[in-house]
This record gives structure tokens, C-alpha cells and sequence, in this order.
């Protein structure tokens, strides 16, 4: 992505064109600010980021898959994406899971940038200790996310509901941390040999 600059134009158009439409009439103002607000600073960063310290294609392509979810989410509100309420009366779901599909992500994205980060500054020097890193990593960001709705339900009641999207389920919480603790196992055994060649040629370049 950093090589040429089509691949570059292409994610931010796709990132701005599904940022506006989000933006258009959402179900609750406070809740897509909420849900977009991670995505942009997400933005940001790789703007910032794109000619200082450029990542590879993999990452890029996953920062962009996530900013989408969440974008989405914040347009319908994550109990109420109108393709998983199909999905859920095909499967027989008694909620809208698309939050789950949000927090897999959660734990899947930041994985592999966190592999990126801790492969290229040579932060451990033995095998095996930047997977255990990076899982743990990643089973914290979830955790404080928690947290941060918790914040938010305690502050707004109105935007708390929307952006909690527990739909009645009691063990959310714990739930939405699996999803992410699941997600970032599944990165790093699917897709470390895929980054470790995207590294490789990002060096020789």
C-alpha cells in the first residue's frame, strides 16, 4: 500500500465515503459519535503514520475492515444492523449479534498491529513471549472498552442503552471479552506467516 499511491486513495475513499454515510441520520446522534470516535482517531494515526512509519498492506486492509464495522455500528446502532437481523431469523438468534462481530474485531485487528509494533522494534528477544504479550494485550483493550461503556451508562442514560447493546443479555460483558480474546488467538495463528512475508518485503523496500 505504501509503494503506490492507488491503493493508498482507494482505502481512505472507502474510509470517507462510509464515514458520510454513516454520519446521515443515524438512529442516535450520541451513539455514532461514540462508535465512530475510535474509528477516526484510527484515521488519524494512519495519516500520521503513513509516510513516517509506514505498515504493511495486511494492516491497513484490517484497520480499514474494522473502521467499517464500527462505522455501521454506530449508523444502526449495534442491536439493530438490519443485515444481522436477517442472519439472526435465518440462524434462529435470539439478539442481533453484530456486537460480537464488533468485539471479534476488537481483538483480531489489534492483534496483528500489535504483532507489527513488537516484531519491528525488536521489543522481546525470546520466542513465544510476544504471543503471550499480544493476546494479553489485546484482553485488555477489550477490558477497558468495558469499562468505558460502563462510564457511558453511568453518565447518559439516554445513549447508554444504544451503546452498552447488552439486548437483555446478562453476560454480555464477559461474552464481548471471549469474542475478542477469540479474535486475537485466531490472527496470530492465521495470518502471523502472512505478515511475516508483508514484513520481510516491507524491509527490503
Amino acid at each position: 500500500m505504501t509503494s503506490r499511491p492507488w491503493p493508498a486513495l482507494i482505502w481512505a475513499t472507502a474510509f470517507l465515503a462510509v464515514l458520510i454515510w454513516s454520519a446521515i441520520a443515524p438512529k442516535d446522534r450520541a451513539t455514532w459519535a461514540l462508535e465512530v470516535l475510535p474509528a477516526v482517531i484510527g484515521f488519524v494515526l494512519v495519516a500520521w503514520c503513513y509516510l513516517r512509519f509506514p505498515l504493511t498492506p495486511l494492516v491497513y486492509w484490517l484497520i480499514l475492515a474494522h473502521a467499517i464495522i464500527l462505522m455501521v455500528g454506530g449508523h444502526y446502532t449495534y442491536a439493530e444492523v438490519p443485515a444481522f437481523e436477517r442472519l439472526g431469523d435465518w440462524m434462529g438468534w435470539e439478539r442481533n449479534n453484530y456486537d460480537k462481530l464488533g468485539h471479534f474485531a476488537q481483538g483480531f485487528v489489534p492483534a496483528l498491529i500489535a504483532r507489527e509494533l513488537v516484531i519491528r522494534f525488536e521489543v522481546f528477544a525470546r520466542r513465544g513471549w510476544p504471543s503471550f504479550f499480544i493476546v494479553c494485550f489485546c484482553l485488555a483493550v477489550s477490558a477497558f472498552y468495558e469499562l468505558i461503556e460502563w462510564w457511558v451508562a453511568l453518565l447518559s442514560d439516554e445513549a447508554a442503552e444504544a451503546f452498552l447493546g447488552t439486548q437483555g443479555y446478562v453476560w454480555d460483558t464477559q461474552s464481548d471479552m471471549a469474542w475478542a480474546l477469540s479474535g486475537a488467538i485466531l490472527a496470530l495463528v492465521l495470518l502471523g506467516r502472512v505478515q511475516d512475508r508483508q514484513l520481510a518485503a516491507l524491509a527490503s523496500t
